[in-house]
């Protein structure tokens, strides 16, 4: 599945999606990684990551987020692309107790020139590295286009996006969970938005995409993406059999 399948310490959800079934071949390893933020890596991880040669961070993160958990500047990137993926602020979700269909309903909806962005970031330089805050919501939407833009099967990018709950560190999760709870005691939909990665969701927003525009590469192409782009993005992530 993956060349960096185990944990990196203090690396949030962190994973290569190379290995995933595609209509013409499997995603390739080592050209697009995905991740939560890189705030509290250790050394050891440092050093993992700089082996990996990434010459891009592509950063979902609002502005506060950023100021909060400042991603480490050592990590010999080439460059760091900010696309802050939604209006306003992450507390928003909260404060309108989103549901995981919501929320990315939501991103779609709203974000489609931002998520042109972060699929034109990753064509133009790899490795890649997308993230925000979990690597579960904004990341999990955007690598989902961007896997199935590029002909990865269905079920392969809903597992992907799956594994994310499974990756995230459940003490963390507990303290985020009971911080947020105190804050908004009757949130019907908290802890999904905090610890979720279920299937349904993903397939939701699969098949939302498929009922407004016909498939996610359409969608993309609604939003600007042109024909040669996604020939390009399938190209530097897919290799063929």
């Amino acid at each position: 599945m993956s060349t960096l399948t185990p944990a990196l310490a203090g690396a949030v959800n962190f994973r290569d999606v190379g290995g995933l079934p595609a209509a013409t071949g499997t995603t390739r390893s080592g050209v697009l990684f995905r991740s939560g933020s890189l705030a509290r890596i250790d050394e050891p991880a440092r050093t993992q990551i700089a082996g990996i040669g990434l010459r891009r961070i592509v950063d979902l993160r609002d502005d506060d987020e950023v100021a909060l958990e400042p991603t480490l500047g050592d990590l010999a990137v080439a460059d760091t692309v900010r696309v802050p993926l939604v209006l306003g602020s992450v507390a928003s979700f909260f404060e309108n107790d989103m549901s995981l269909d919501e929320l990315y309903a939501h991103i779609v909806d709203e974000s489609a020139p931002r998520l042109v962005e972060v699929v034109r970031a990753v064509i133009e330089t790899q490795p890649v590295l997308v993230h925000c805050t979990a690597g579960k919501d904004r990341t999990g939407v955007s690598v989902a286009l961007i896997l199935s833009a590029a002909g990865v099967e269905e079920d392969a990018v809903v597992a992907d996006y799956a594994r994310t709950a499974a990756n995230l560190d459940p003490e963390r999760a507990r303290r985020i969970v009971s911080w947020l709870r105190r804050v908004h005691p009757d949130a019907v939909h908290l802890e999904e938005l905090v610890t979720g990665s279920p299937e349904p969701a993903m397939r939701g927003l699969l098949e939302r995409l498929r009922g407004s525009h016909g498939d996610p590469a359409d969608y993309l192409r609604a939003a600007g993406v042109s024909d040669d782009e996604l020939a390009e993005l399938r190209r530097i992530l897919i290799a063929p059999r």
